[in-house]
């Protein structure tokens, strides 16, 4: 019963048009990233697209077909609730990340683009240090997360281009 049950769920996913990501296609072959220096979001997403592309990244705009440059990063934290004792119960965390994207002729192939991410994060007095780690978890997970979201967007560019 349960190997036709497991066929089952098999057949429904291929029927639906599920897939595993693989690996991603830029339409470069080679890039260079402008980011912050020492900014984890640079060596995020060039581990990004050494690991999960073909394009390699160079050290130099000159020898690059494209450029990703990030123009912005920052992130901050807002009190979003207090209890009635005047405590903070609750903190927003904001992670924003401003880039674009140019070919070597200096054409915008992404224009200026920004990602907003945010999460809401509870606190409690009696847990000051473990909050302070889970908030350095979220903000690393949101880093990781606008990494990511820029891949794919640069990985959009090749279909915009070839329709």
């Amino acid at each position: 019963m349960k190997n036709i049950l497991l066929v089952m769920c098999c057949v429904l996913l291929t029927a639906c048009g599920f897939q595993l990501r693989g690996q991603a296609t830029l339409p470069f072959e080679t890039l260079f990233i402008s980011a912050p220096a020492g900014h984890p979001i640079g060596t995020d997403l060039k581990r990004l697209v050494k690991a999960g592309t073909k394009t390699r990244i160079v050290g130099e705009a000159k020898t690059a077909q494209a450029t990703l440059e990030i123009i912005s990063v920052t992130n901050d934290k807002e009190i979003m609730s207090v209890s009635g004792g005047g405590r903070v119960r609750e903190f927003e965390l904001r992670y924003r990340v401003s880039f674009r994207l140019i070919n070597a002729k200096g054409v915008e192939l992404i224009p200026t683009n920004e990602i907003a991410l945010r999460r809401i994060i509870p606190f409690t007095d009696a847990q000051v240090v473990a909050k302070e780690g889970e908030e350095a978890m979220l903000v690393r997970e949101m880093q990781g997360d606008s990494a990511a979201q820029i891949v794919r967007r640069m990985e959009a560019v090749k279909t915009a281009s070839a329709q």
